[in-house]
């Protein structure tokens, strides 16, 4: 028996070990989690490239902000929900200059984001001037600045404005971009080119992990890219496609296929880089299985169709944004939002509604789609 108990602590030790390197892993209450520093794109900005650019107009935002909040849609986003969860605040765009609060974390996710540098206008293709290792670098500015800033406060009213310098090393970093960067190919090249270019992207997308690493950074929650065929900005647009075109539930069969492999190739360069960061505990976060769950079963988890969209046209070449006014045959027409958002999955044929992302926020937080398959709060911070 005394064996038997040695060989069984010996083998939750290693596994520690292997895990989280030479740090004892601790897994804290929800409140207890000091911080969120997020990476990404459009899915999760709270106000980046707004800040940067444009703002966004009514009607996004109305659902809970009840005004625009810098946001693609009518209410929260899943990072939005992730910060609830661990009962903290919203994250404020690190590149917004009013009213923000870094105390408990930054969002450094733009719209139009990409992982790879993309030879492209923002005004021209939506292209963001932000990608992904500018946001890391972002971050590496706002660590530095904020901990020199801190450390020779005098104000109290300052501190409390900015993060504790230990709380860099405790915090989550949580990351999703990626679909940008398929879109984008999907644009600019064949499928065969697009799938021949992947594995450099992921490894811009390790390449940028191990440079937060480098800077403290231990606990990493990672969303791979949805299903981008399944899209509604480019779903209603297809009209009598040839057989197989189409799958079951209406998505472009092709352009999942390549986000598919794109998240293969992503989760193994994530079991990877657990070898090559070893005090690093990286969770990789199955959104897309979520999310193709969710258009799959729309009307038996109380939405409408699934490539309805509540707020925009897009219809034959023609395509009004959300909460802008357009031509079609000679009318004038304002492009608003639809009775009821919570019916509908996609907010303006690129983004979900809060109502979407709160039920794909409840089925990824618990960890059930996740390797390891743990919840977000039971990662080691």
């Amino acid at each position: 028996m005394e064996i038997l108990r040695f060989v069984v602590a010996w083998t939750l030790l290693v596994s520690s070990v292997l895990r989280v390197g030479s740090e004892e892993p601790m897994t804290l209450a929800p409140g207890d989690v000091p911080a969120i520093y997020n990476f990404g794109d459009s899915n999760s900005d709270t106000g980046g490239i707004a800040a940067a650019f444009f703002p966004m107009a009514a009607p996004c935002g109305e659902t809970f902000f009840h005004r625009p909040s810098g946001r693609g849609s009518d209410g929260r986003l899943i990072i939005d929900f992730i910060a609830e969860h661990l009962k903290l605040p919203y994250l404020s765009a690190y590149l917004d200059s009013v009213g923000t609060n870094f105390q408990h974390g930054a969002n450094f996710a733009t719209g139009g984001a990409t992982i790879r540098r993309q030879n492209e206008s923002w005004f021209e293709n939506g292209a963001s001037p932000f990608p992904l290792d500018i946001q890391v670098e972002h971050y590496v500015q706002f660590k530095a600045r904020s901990t020199y800033l801190y450390n020779n406060a005098n104000e109290t009213s300052l501190k409390s404005r900015l993060p504790k310098p230990e709380d860099f090393s405790k915090a989550l970093y949580t990351f999703d971009i990626g679909q940008n960067d398929i879109a984008t190919g999907f644009r600019k090249m064949t499928d065969e080119q697009l799938r021949a270019a992947i594995p450099n992207i992921v490894n811009q997308f390790a390449a940028s992990l191990q440079q937060l690493y480098k800077e403290g950074a231990r606990v990493f929650w990672i969303h791979n890219t949805g299903p981008i065929g399944c899209l509604p900005v480019t779903t209603v647009s297809v009209h009598n496609p040839v057989p197989g075109y189409l799958d079951e539930n209406g998505c472009v069969r092709s352009q999942n296929e390549i986000a598919i492999e794109f998240n293969k190739q992503l989760n193994n360069r994530v079991v990877q880089l657990r070898t090559e960061l070893p005090q690093a505990a990286l969770t990789y976060v199955d959104v897309y299985a979520a999310k193709y769950g969710l258009i799959s079963n729309a009307k038996s988890q109380g939405f409408e169709e699934a490539h309805k969209i509540c707020c925009g046209h897009h219809e034959r070449g023609v395509s009004i944004w959300c909460g802008n006014k357009g031509i079609i045959n000679g009318t004038e027409i304002y492009s608003g939002s639809c009775p009821d958002p919570s019916t509908i999955i996609s907010w303006d044929g690129v983004h979900y509604t809060e109502a979407a992302n709160f039920w794909v926020a409840n089925h990824i937080l618990n960890g059930s789609l996740s390797d390891p398959p743990i919840s977000i709060t039971q990662q080691p911070y």
